[in-house]
């Protein structure tokens, strides 16, 4: 009766030991299959390295964002993921964004992807479908708005919301090419990255700046009348933006400019796929394709005339 305790008891320990591990390690969790969930060593986040490597690597708005995430959601890569699911499916993609960005820099990205591929997580980009429809229900009154605002910017400020009306750039692609065209100008060397021949911002010149992987803007038609005015403001900050604007009690969501930009180019001629060159959502072998060919032209004509129509209407 002794032996037969004792050998029940060895069982309970061996099935204990099954799950734990050798000793110093964490007891192991499970996947939706039922099966142990990998486990994979990774060294401590750095954080003031992984700060100024995401700052390098990702656009200027979208990085604090990135790194607060990853900050709070670090322990995910060695642990379950299931809090994923109950996060909106906007905060889980930014979530996980975070956690693949930290992956790669510290060199665990395959076993992340595994990861989440085990928990039944995958990637799911906009389609096309929803991207237009979010377009086409943009909503009524950003324009007012914008115009509402500029009445009590200054000068340089009121000319950067008219300028990402126009070009219909990303908020932070927008910050950096308005302040770009200020240095470039006061340095004499505008004419690198403004084509007067073409009237076109070549943001392709500066890759770290604005080629930096699924968010991408390669060229954007602008009036030379308008470069000229942008070259004798003063540089913007988006933070003394908000800050102005927040005093006096107005907001605007500058994502919203670039929706209407792509529905205001459809009403004047444009097709889907010419904003999506436009608005940087193609390949860089398209982007060559179309833009160092005859036909470019045609398409700049076409595009500033409907650019110079929503200046009517913006001011």
């Amino acid at each position: 009766m002794i032996k037969r305790l004792e050998g029940i008891k060895q069982n309970k320990e061996s099935n204990r030991e099954s799950l734990v591990g050798r000793a110093g390690l964490e007891p192991a969790t499970f996947c939706a299959s039922g099966t142990p969930e990998p486990r994979f060593g990774q060294p401590s986040p750095n954080w003031e390295d992984f700060e100024k490597w995401a700052k390098k690597k990702y656009s200027k708005t979208w990085a604090p964002t990135l790194i607060g995430y990853a900050k709070k959601y670090h322990e995910m890569l060695n642990g379950s993921l299931r809090e994923l699911d109950s996060f909106s499916k906007s905060k889980r993609a930014n979530v996980m964004k975070s956690l693949i960005a930290l992956s790669k820099y510290l060199g665990v990205y395959e076993q992340f992807k595994a990861k989440m591929t085990n928990y039944g997580f995958k990637w799911e980009s906009q389609n096309s479908l929803e991207s237009f429809l979010r377009i086409m229900n943009t909503k009524e009154g950003i324009i007012d708005r914008a115009k509402a605002c500029m009445k009590v910017l200054d000068e340089s400020q009121a000319t950067f919301i008219r300028f990402t009306a126009l070009s219909g750039l990303r908020k932070g692609e927008a910050l950096d090419s308005f302040n770009m065209i200020i240095k470039l100008s006061q340095e004499g060397k505008l004419n690198e990255y403004y084509n007067s021949e073409l009237e076109s911002l070549e943001h392709f010149r500066f890759e770290s700046t604005f080629i930096r992987g699924s968010k991408n803007v390669f060229f954007t038609f602008m009036p030379k009348a308008l470069i000229e005015q942008i070259a004798t403001c003063n540089p913007i900050s988006n933070m003394a933006l908000e800050s102005w604007l927040k005093r006096r009690g107005m907001r605007i969501r500058m994502n919203e400019l670039r929706d209407h930009y792509a529905t205001f180019m459809v009403h004047n001629g444009l097709i889907r796929e010419e904003i999506d060159i436009l608005q940087g959502r193609v390949g860089k072998s398209i982007f060559m394709r179309h833009y160092f060919s005859p036909a470019i032209k045609e398409l700049r004509d076409r595009t500033l005339r409907a650019v110079n129509e929503m200046m009517r209407v913006i001011s």
